[in-house]
C-alpha cells in the first residue's frame, strides 16, 4: 500500500494512494502534452515539410501515417505508469527506423539501398508495416485480457548460482581476450568498423570463393561480446541489489574488470549500432530496475541517440574516405546515409517474391531454427533472407536489413504478418506483465528474469531489422551462457548474498 505524502504532513488521516497515483503520474500528466506533440505532429510535420524533390504520394502519406501512429505509441509507452520494456523498445524501433528515417528519404527521394521494383511495392511495403503494427497492438491487448501470471505461471525459482556466476566471469574474459588477441589486439577496437569486419574476415576462416565463412565469424564475435555483456549485467544486478555485495572488494573489483573488458569489445566505434543500443537499454534497465525517471529516459534517450547521435558516428564506420559523401545541403541528409534501409528492404522483398520465387512457406524459417546445422551436412540450406534478396538485387555488398515484416512475409505472405505479429504483440505484453508482477518486487540478487528482460528489450531492436538468421547465433550463446549460470534448486549457501 503506498500512502500520500500530502496526508501525512498535513496531519490527516492516511489516503491510500492510486496505482500509478503520486510523482509519477504527476510527472506523466506534467510531460504528456508536450512529449505527445512532439512525437506525434511535430517532428514529423518538420520532417515532412522539409524542403525536397520527393512527391507527395501514396508512398508519402503512409509513411507519415506510420510515424504518427508508432509517435502515440512510443509517447504512451514512455508516460505509461507500468513498465513496458519489450513494447517500448519496439515502438522505439518502429518510430525511427520504419517512421521518422523513411520520412526523411521519401522527402529527398533518396534512399540508402536502391528499390528496384515499381513505386506500387513501396506502397505495398507501408502497408505491410501499418498492417503488422496494428496486429502487435492487437496481440498487446489480447493479452491484458488474459489472468494474472501470478495465478497461472508456477512459481518455479529461477536463480544465479554464486560458484557458477565466478567461473562464468572468468570464461566471459578468456572469450573476450581471444577474440581481442585474434582480431589483433585492443587498438583494432577503436579503428573503424571497417577495419575490424576486415580483422574478423581474417580471423574467422579461408574463403571459399569471395565468401568468408559467416558461421566463423558470427562465432567468434559472438563468443567475444556475448558472455563479457551478460557478465556485466549479473553483476550490475548483485551489486545493485546486495549492500553485502558492495561491501565485499571481490564483486566490486569483477565489475570494475568487466566494465573495462566490455568497454574494448562492445563499445560503439567498432560495433553495429543496434547492438550498441542492446548494450546501453540492457545495461540501464538492470542499473536502475524500478526507476520510472530511467525507464522514460531511456526510451526517449534512444531516440535521441538513433536520430541524433548515429548519423554523426556513421565517420567511424570507415577508415578513410572511402565512406559515404556527407552532404549538408540538408538536415536530413544524415538519415539517408545510414543504414535505415528496413522500409525500402521491405518493398524489395515484396518484389523479390512477386518476380517468380514465391513465398518459401516456412523454409526461411527453418533455417533460423537450425542454424547450428553445417552447410557441409545440410546441402541447400538456405541463406539469410537479406542476403538472398541482395543477390538477386546484383548488390556487392549484400549485408542487408530484413526486417521481420520481410521475413514473415517472404516465407508465409500477408497470413504470415498478421498471425506472426498478433504473436509477438501478445509475446512481449506478457514478457512485460511477467517482469512487472514477478521480477520488480523480487529483490533477490539471483533473479535471473531481471537480466533476461532488459536484455531482451534491448536485442529486440536486432531481431526487428533482421536478418533472423544472422541474429539467431548471438540469442543461442546467450541462453547458453544463462544456463551455465543459473539453478532451479537454490540452496541459500551458494547464491548470490
Amino acid at each position: 500500500m503506498v500512502v500520500d505524502a500530502r496526508a501525512r504532513t498535513a496531519g490527516t488521516l492516511p489516503v491510500l494512494a492510486a496505482p500509478g497515483s503520486g510523482p509519477r503520474a504527476a510527472l506523466s500528466r506534467a510531460l504528456a502534452v508536450p512529449f505527445a506533440l512532439g512525437l506525434v505532429a511535430v517532428l514529423p510535420g518538420w520532417v515532412a515539410t522539409q524542403p525536397g524533390p520527393g512527391a507527395h504520394d501514396e508512398v508519402f502519406w503512409l509513411q507519415l501515417t506510420v510515424c504518427c501512429y508508432a509517435g502515440a505509441r512510443l509517447t504512451a509507452m514512455v508516460l505509461s505508469a507500468r513498465r513496458r520494456l519489450v513494447q517500448g523498445s519496439f515502438w522505439l524501433f518502429v518510430y525511427i527506423a520504419m517512421g521518422i528515417a523513411p520520412l526523411a528519404q521519401t522527402v529527398l527521394d533518396r534512399v540508402p539501398t536502391p528499390v528496384v521494383g515499381p513505386r506500387s511495392d513501396t506502397t505495398a511495403a507501408l502497408a505491410l508495416v501499418l498492417v503488422g503494427v496494428v496486429a502487435f497492438d492487437v496481440g498487446a491487448l489480447l493479452a491484458r485480457h488474459r489472468p494474472s501470471v501470478r495465478r497461472i505461471v508456477p512459481q518455479v525459482s529461477a536463480s544465479v548460482h554464486r560458484r557458477r556466476l565466478y567461473a562464468f566471469v572468468v570464461f566471459s574474459w578468456a572469450a573476450s581476450i581471444l577474440m581481442v588477441v585474434r582480431l589483433g589486439g585492443p587498438g583494432v577496437f577503436f579503428s573503424s568498423r571497417q577495419e575490424i569486419s576486415e580483422s574478423l574476415a581474417g580471423a574467422a576462416g579461408p574463403a571459399v570463393g569471395a565468401t568468408v565463412s559467416q558461421a566463423g565469424t558470427a562465432f567468434l564475435r559472438g563468443f567475444g561480446t556475448v558472455p563479457a555483456l551478460l557478465a556485466l549485467l549479473l553483476l550490475t544486478r548483485w551489486l545493485v541489489t546486495s549492500p553485502a555485495a558492495r561491501r565485499r572488494p571481490l564483486v566490486p573489483a569483477l565489475w570494475v574488470v568487466t566494465l573495462g573488458v566490455n568497454a574494448v569489445v562492445n563499445n560503439p566505434v567498432s560495433n553495429p549500432r543496434y547492438w550498441f543500443l542492446t548494450v546501453l537499454f540492457a545495461l540501464l534497465f538492470t542499473a536502475f530496475p524500478r526507476s520510472p525517471v530511467m525507464y522514460r529516459s531511456a526510451l526517449a534517450l534512444g531516440a535521441v541517440v538513433a536520430l541524433v547521435v548515429f548519423p554523426f558516428a556513421d565517420r567511424f564506420r570507415y577508415a578513410d574516405s572511402s565512406g559515404p559523401e556527407r552532404q549538408t545541403e540538408s538536415v536530413l541528409v544524415p538519415l539517408t546515409l545510414k543504414d535505415y534501409d528496413q522500409v525500402g528492404m521491405i518493398a524489395n522483398t515484396v518484389s523479390f517474391a512477386e518476380a517468380g520465387t514465391g513465398h518459401t512457406y516456412g523454409r526461411q524459417l527453418s533455417g533460423t531454427l537450425l542454424f547450428f546445422v553445417p552447410r557441409s551436412v545440410w546441402d541447400g540450406k538456405p541463406e539469410d533472407s537479406g542476403v538472398r534478396v541482395g543477390e538477386w538485387m546484383g548488390m556487392n555488398n549484400t549485408n542487408l536489413s530484413s526486417p521481420l515484416w520481410a521475413e514473415l512475409w517472404l516465407d508465409f505472405g500477408p497470413f504470415g504478418i498478421v498471425v506472426g505479429f498478433l504473436a509477438v504483440g501478445y509475446a512481449a505484453s506478457r514478457a512485460d506483465r511477467r517482469y512487472v508482477e514477478k521480477t520488480l518486487d523480487d529483490p533477490s540478487p539471483g533473479n535471473v528474469m531481471a537480466v533476461v528482460n532488459p536484455l531482451v528489450a534491448g536485442y529486440g531492436f536486432i531481431l526487428l531489422r533482421g536478418p533472423l538468421l544472422q541474429a539467431s547465433g548471438r540469442v543461442a550463446i546467450a541462453v547458453l551462457c544463462l544456463a551455465m549460470v543459473t539453478t532451479f534448486r537454490p540452496d541459500p549457501r551458494k547464491m548470490l548474498p
